[in-house]
């Protein structure tokens, strides 16, 4: 199944976290179609070693999603249209701790590092904002009360659902936003299923083993855990759209699009995220109503 059936030539792209995983699939597969790919990541070294494997037009700039000063350094930078913008880049279940700016890791960087980015890129993209989200999104709730996790105790797995899910309020949000102004420009989003990427790394060498056979059996490549990311990105689709694998629990198979948790339709609670993270990142929707 080919997902890039029309030449990319003369369209650029900027993919977050594109120097391994899900992202560098992705880039590979524009690239080979003619775009114009940069590849966006926290470590330069690595991003210019993918690069180098990758052919086609690519280049590599720095941004740290982690980091609200490297973000709007990386936007400021940024002076030519974009015709897609993928918000790859994301990080699951590490221990406690905290970005730059002192937020959890997870929110920080899954949400709020791609919410201003986003909103900072908005008057040049004139294509597709796509964003990663997850099924881990099913488990996750919005806490306005301590979205930080600086009361309660802290539990991985539930950060990161919470970061998941306001990946899906923030495409949606952004979306009601566009239409209102009436942009042309479509938010959508995607998950890949199980994919076999480096967040499914285990140090310990055991379980490391365990994991790896566990993986054989159930997860996707990486490039075919890519394809629902490159649906969302360049299908005929409507806004606020969702892909995913259409195979058993979503797990893998071809793209389609999927359904999500009734919380992630809630918007109200979509409104409220996209206030709060205004406040937090001090980035706002930068569009207005034409003329």
């Amino acid at each position: 199944m080919d997902l890039l059936p029309e030449n990319q030539t003369g369209r650029t792209a900027v993919i977050t976290g594109a120097n391994s995983g899900l992202g560098r699939a992705t880039a590979a597969a524009l690239a080979a179609k003619g775009a114009r790919v940069v590849l966006a990541v926290r470590n330069l070294r690595s991003g210019r070693e993918a690069a180098a494997e990758l052919s086609g037009d690519v280049e590599v700039r720095q941004l740290d999603l982690a980091d609200l000063e490297s973000v709007r350094a990386f936007a400021a930078e940024f002076t030519e249209p974009i015709d897609l913008l993928i918000n790859n880049a994301g990080i699951m279940i590490p221990p406690l701790s905290r970005t730059k700016d002192g937020f959890e890791s997870q929110f920080g960087t899954n949400h709020l590092g791609h919410f201003a980015l986003t909103n900072l890129l908005l008057p040049r993209i004139r294509g597709r904002v796509v964003t990663v989200s997850s099924n881990g999104h099913r488990v996750g709730s919005i806490d306005f009360a301590d979205l930080n996790w600086e009361r309660k105790r802290y539990r991985a797995a539930a950060a990161y659902g919470q970061s998941k899910l306001a990946n899906l309020l923030f495409t949606a949000e952004l979306q009601r936003r566009l239409t209102e102004v009436g942009s042309p420009v479509l938010a959508t989003a995607a998950h890949p299923g199980t994919a076999a990427t480096n967040l499914l790394k285990v140090e310990t060498p055991v379980l490391s083993s365990l994991a790896k056979a566990g993986t054989r059996l159930v997860a996707q490549t990486s490039e075919e855990g890519a394809r629902p990311t490159l649906y969302a990105a360049l299908a005929d689709l409507p806004g606020n759209s969702y892909a995913g694998p259409r195979g058993f629990l979503q797990n893998r198979g071809a793209p389609k699009l999927v359904g999500r948790s009734a919380k992630a339709w809630d918007e109200e609670v979509a409104r409220r995220l996209w206030t709060v993270s205004e406040e937090l990142t001090g980035v706002r929707f930068p569009l207005t109503v034409s003329a």
